[in-house]
């Protein structure tokens, strides 16, 4: 802003980005080629920061993002950047940003799995995929890699007639129509050094507030594969583990209990070294209840039979019970139920045999709260330590709007 000489303000004009509006799973954000951002925003700091906050409508006091392209909820309140890698044999960089509601923060510390289902699809249209690399028809396969946790990805797109084909038949419990199957691979997803249960355990003694339990003390898996989570067995907090959402988030108390349990189990996991730093650490790690299968109604009203899954889990999300499964969360669950003794497998009633059926071998599907979803893992145990190659799961993604994003400058 301005003041001309009769004091009047002068304010500068709206700036406009390129960017395209995408759903990818069950979630949906604002995607960008890192050329097209301002040359500021093409580094990382604050001006980034404070781009894709404008751009998203945060921090709002009110919650719903008005005068934003977010949701207000966190699968709604997301930012990509994208662009060509020159990392060898891989196709794109994807850098995911997870944009806070009520206060000024992104937070760059884990990947979206669900918007992952659209990277490979944004990366072929916008030219950042080798033309050499897509088939006139048929599967591309893009190959990804997430800078936030640096891994590799692998997206299976359909191609038809030398375009990214989105609309199909493939139904995805948490979105409402039909559309093209995208299949992921995470590869390797513990971290770099390999660290996949942080403490060396499959089940620890998570010491908390003895407000939260009167021992004091939870059973807890904490796992670092897709993104680092925290899985508490529902009965322990009084819950079935087939709960809906406004059992949970209409719940002021629950929600306070869930964030504390979140902020101990960092500090456990060696992410953070204090419980008040998870405040500054919002994405991650993510909190899990688990379950037996119980019969229940999902939030479409569709009817889940016990006999359709293996297991119950409910998972929260920067301070709320997600709608339906967070993607990286789906990647950790996968990764636990292949691995005999962790809560999310001891949960699936019979362990490991539980999802070693002959013609389904390494897969588990769990119940949410909008339906199901099924996933995979390879995992083996070398010289005593559990790896996990990759965990494979469908997801759908589609183009819902794409032209120029406006910006108020200053």
């Amino acid at each position: 802003m301005t003041t001309t000489m009769d004091q009047k303000p002068v304010f500068a004009p709206q700036i406009k980005v390129p960017a395209t509006y995408m759903r990818g799973g069950t979630s949906k954000g604002v995607f960008f080629n890192l050329t097209d951002l301002p040359a500021d925003a093409q580094v990382a700091g604050s001006a980034r920061d404070n781009l894709l906050l404008r751009v998203i409508g945060s921090p709002d006091p009110y919650g719903k993002h008005t005068d934003g392209m977010g949701g207000a909820t966190s699968s709604t309140s997301k930012t990509v950047i994208l662009a060509k890698s020159d990392k060898a044999d891989h196709d794109v960089d994807y850098l995911f940003g997870q944009v806070a509601i009520d206060r000024p923060f992104v937070d760059w510390s884990g990947n979206c799995g669900n918007l992952t289902a659209a990277v490979g699809s944004f990366a072929i249209s916008n030219g950042l995929v080798d033309s050499s690399r897509i088939p006139h028809n048929g599967i591309a396969v893009v190959r990804i890699w997430q800078k936030n946790i640096q891994k590799t990805i692998i997206a299976h797109v359909p191609i038809t007639n030398g375009e990214v084909q989105e609309t199909g038949d493939f139904e995805l419990d948490g979105v409402t129509f039909a559309a093209a199957e995208v299949q992921v691979e995470f590869l390797a997803p513990a971290d770099g050094e390999g660290a996949m249960f942080p403490t060396g355990n499959l089940i620890d003694d998570l010491i908390v507030p003895t407000e939260i339990v009167p021992s004091g003390v939870l059973q807890a898996t904490m796992i670092n594969a897709g993104i680092p989570t925290v899985f508490i067995n529902a009965s322990e907090l009084g819950y079935t583990g087939a709960e809906l959402q406004e059992a949970i988030n209409g719940d002021a108390k629950a929600l306070a209990m869930f964030e504390t349990i979140r902020a101990y189990g960092a500090v456990q996991m060696g992410l953070i070294q204090h419980i008040d730093e998870a405040a500054t650490r919002q994405h991650t790690p993510k909190v899990a209840i688990v379950a037996a299968p119980i019969d229940y109604t999902s939030s479409s009203g569709k009817a889940i039979a016990k006999t359709d899954i293996d297991l119950n889990v409910r998972a929260l999300s920067m301070g709320k019970l997600h709608h339906a499964m967070m993607g990286t969360a789906a990647v950790a669950i996968g990764t636990a139920a292949a691995i005999p003794g962790t809560l999310v497998s001891l949960a699936a009633a019979k362990g490991k045999e539980a999802i070693s059926k002959a013609d389904d071998k390494g897969f588990v599907t769990f119940g949410h709260p909008s339906g199901t979803l099924k996933v995979g893992a390879e995992a083996a145990e070398v010289n005593g330590n559990w790896q996990v190659n990759k965990v494979v799961m469908s997801r759908s993604a589609r183009v819902l709007m794409e032209g120029w994003v406006r910006v108020p400058q200053g």
